[in-house]
């Protein structure tokens, strides 16, 4: 609280600006929720592409506004479900992906110019999109029809989330190859999604979260820059995912400041001319670690608080998470919860009226200036390792994170961090303990899975799948852009496991510091 009531800085209207105005602080647009609502997307996806659709098509009907996919890690991994590192993985943390069939029974009944879709992939990022627009193509919607985002941001895994397949190098180039495939023929999608989130979860405090996540954007831009690539080309479609933690003031105050310092970035250090550039736009999650198994029904609770100060910093869309979470992956009726909590904040609490409720608090604008100066320090370090790549090569975020999860923890065994109905509160006999509805997976879907793979295996041209993975192969050799290989061998009907095996084959696989 040191300096809070000091007078603001001489360069305080400076530093503000205007909503929709460099340098953002008080949001992108000039109106923000005035003109148009965040998106409702809610993070859903498990078992079956079947089942998955029927939640999909749920909550659209219940007045979800765009779609997120989860896949299930054999699919993150780039896995089918008959590899043997499959086994018990299946279809438990998302939905299981294989096959162009799989993808189209996925989004069946969704007409994909008219619904906006957000993927959670990352080492695959590339073939789960070539994937969609296969979909989007057999559906006879043209690719500039198509919307949404593919996360696409695998430095984070190596430091904080883990599902990477390739070394960094090759790694890098998937995603420019992204960058420069979509700006010429998939000009509305959101070629990246640079993900605070996981870095957040994974224990890092806001300040880190920032300053992690935008250091790893300023490594895909000056990737792309030296790929050749004009920066107000691609810049325009770069997106960003944070977390939103219970501290609603220090939350909303990191939403602005990591704002403000992505704008200086992009105009400063890139050249950036174009406003949209230097434009942070970001979708939010509420905090999945901050759930409790203990009285998990407080959870709804939080998640309100969470997805409040999300909308207080000015997020483009949001999800929020289903009190159920620390047990299981959500039912209907705890997904619906979560939804309807969205619901009532746009359209009950009055918090929308503003464009900018809370911009010159001198509580907020302290918060502010104190993460844009901590955040700004530990990028400076990180450019003096030689950039985000660097820093994971060397473990530097694994330190960091380690280190702050680590007194993270400490203070709540100590007592010194209240979790309400952990280490505070806490009542074993609490009807809020209550055991609550789990859903649970089919123990017998992974071998359904097997059969449905081996099945389209023999319904395809051997020989024309084998032909478009050798020039998959050949391209990975040189320095072509891979995104029409990929399509190509889809369209041949291979597997994701055997498009992405091949470039295992070719690059390794990433091997972590010891």
């Amino acid at each position: 609280m040191e300096g809070l009531f000091e007078s603001l800085p001489e360069d305080y209207q400076k530093r503000l600006g205007r909503p929709g105005e460099y340098p953002f602080t008080r949001g992108i647009y000039p109106r923000m929720y005035l003109d148009r609502l965040w998106t409702m997307r809610q993070y859903a996806g498990f078992s079956t592409a079947e089942e998955s659709n029927r939640r999909y098509r749920y909550l659209l009907a219940q007045g979800q506004t765009g779609l997120s996919v989860a896949f299930d890690l054999p699919t993150q991994l780039g896995l089918d479900p008959d590899h043997p590192m499959s086994v018990g993985e299946v279809g438990r943390v998302g939905v299981s992906i294989a096959t162009l069939e799989d993808m189209e029974r996925l989004f069946e009944g969704i007409p994909l110019d008219q619904v906006s879709t957000s993927m959670t992939i990352n080492a695959p990022a590339m073939m789960l999109l070539a994937l969609y627009l296969l979909v989007a193509e057999r559906q006879g919607v043209s690719w500039d029809k198509v919307s949404g985002t593919v996360q696409n941001d695998i430095l984070k895994e190596y430091f904080a989330r883990g599902t990477y397949i390739y070394p960094p190098g090759p790694s890098m180039r998937l995603v420019t190859d992204i960058f420069q495939f979509c700006a010429e023929k998939v000009p509305r999608w959101n070629t990246i999604s640079i993900s605070g989130y996981h870095i957040r979860e994974a224990g890092a405090t806001a300040a880190q979260e920032i300053a992690f996540t935008l250091a790893d954007a300023k490594a895909y831009v000056r990737a792309a820059i030296e790929r050749g690539l004009d920066v107000d080309r691609f810049a325009p479609r770069l997106s960003f995912f944070f977390a939103a933690h219970n501290d609603i003031f220090e939350e909303a105050a990191k939403f602005r400041a990591a704002r403000r310092l992505w704008a200086r970035i992009m105009r400063e250090e890139f050249g950036a001319k174009d406003p949209r550039s230097w434009a942070l736009r970001f979708h939010t999650q509420t905090g999945g670690s901050t759930l409790t198994a203990q009285e998990p029904l407080n959870n709804v609770v939080r998640t309100a608080y969470q997805a409040l100060a999300a909308v207080l910093g000015g997020t483009q869309s949001l999800h929020t998470n289903a009190y159920d979470e620390a047990l299981g992956l959500p039912t209907e009726k705890s997904a619906l919860l979560a939804l309807r909590t969205q619901q009532i904040l746009a359209y009950e609490s009055g918090v929308t009226r503003a464009i900018d409720p809370l911009g010159g608090s001198f509580y907020l604008e302290h918060l502010t200036d104190r993460l844009e100066r901590e955040a700004e320090a530990l990028i400076r370090e990180i450019d003096a390792l030689g950039g985000a790549v660097a820093a994971v090569e060397a473990g530097y975020f694994q330190r960091a994170i380690e280190e702050s999860a680590w007194r993270f923890q400490k203070e709540v065994e100590e007592g010194g961090r209240v979790i309400v109905g952990v280490n505070r509160f806490f009542d074993p006999q609490s009807p809020l303990n209550e055991p609550v509805p789990v859903q649970r997976i089919d123990p017998e879907l992974h071998e359904k899975r097997k059969r449905e793979v081996a099945e389209f295996k023999k319904r395809r041209d051997g020989e024309s799948v084998r032909v478009g993975l050798e020039a998959l192969r050949r391209a990975a050799r040189g320095e072509e852009n891979l995104f029409p290989y990929v399509l190509e061998a889809f369209r041949r009907r291979a597997t994701l496991g055997e498009v992405c095996g091949v470039l295992r084959e070719e690059w390794g696989e990433y091997q972590p510091p010891r």
